[in-house]
């Protein structure tokens, strides 16, 4: 019998010779039809990752993304039949892929991408009305605690990532090299990308990980002292970021 690991291994590397004991109906041994199946298998999961990558196959070009996407496949096998999850090791990869070295940024547009097809697939949610904030006295607002939209996700890099999201997928501008922070949201039903001014991506990561508004604002201002709270609360109610809060505060 043909281990499965010697079977996926074979399957995934065309170096690899037929597996023993893989035989046609007759019993005769099947390297053409393995051949095939192999290719088929090859081609299907490098499709995958071109639809879920369409920027880093843009960067790299067919050919190099190809040759490079073999070289996953082979590294990282798919772990579920749901190819919606398939390529979640590729930041990783592309960080340590020698050939890209001289492209530092590719691993953090990889990890834009992988958020964007996250949001998709995340679970719906309710955002709360922005009426509620109204209802808050300045104290109780400063001690709200907020539940953030599954969907959301924050993706901070060293590279523009934005713009070369937007210069590749929606005519944008030429990139310049700077730091950029993405937030991605789904108000509606599909993701949106939210470029972010300095200090907010800090600031709603605490809030996502429980602090108060208050504390998550006076951190923030230690190291971003001009960030502008009311700008950023009002883009997370309009991007439905926000479906709960509480106050902690009893009477």
């Amino acid at each position: 019998m043909i281990g499965q690991t010697e079977f996926t291994k074979a399957l995934l590397d065309p170096a690899r010779s037929l597996p023993d004991g893989l035989v046609d109906p007759q019993g005769r041994p099947a390297p053409k039809r393995f051949d095939v199946y192999r290719n088929n298998v090859a081609v299907s999961l490098s499709d995958a990752l071109e639809t879920a990558f369409p920027v880093i196959h843009k960067l790299l070009g067919d050919d190099f993304f190809r040759a490079m996407a073999g070289v996953y496949v082979r590294e990282h096998p798919p772990t579920s039949a749901l190819m919606m999850y398939y390529g979640a090791e590729m930041p990783d990869f592309l960080h340590s892929f020698e050939p890209v070295g001289h492209l530092p940024y590719l691993a953090d547009v990889a990890r834009l991408e992988l958020a964007m097809r996250e949001a998709y697939h995340s679970a719906d949610s309710t955002a709360i009305a922005p009426e509620a904030l109204g209802a808050l006295t300045p104290e109780e607002l400063m001690q709200a605690r907020f539940t953030l939209a599954p969907a959301l996700r924050i993706v901070a890099s060293d590279w523009p990532i934005y713009a070369l999201w937007q210069f590749n997928m929606a005519s944008g501008p030429k990139p310049q090299m700077q730091a950029e922070d993405v937030m991605i949201v789904r108000p509606a039903f599909d993701p949106e990308q939210i470029l972010l001014p300095k200090g907010a991506a800090g600031f709603i990561g605490m809030l996502g990980k429980g602090q108060s508004l208050g504390e998550a604002f006076e951190s923030t201002t230690q190291t971003h002292p001009d960030f502008d709270l009311s700008a950023t609360l009002g883009l997370l109610l309009q991007t439905s970021a926000l479906t709960s809060l509480t106050t902690g505060i009893t009477t």
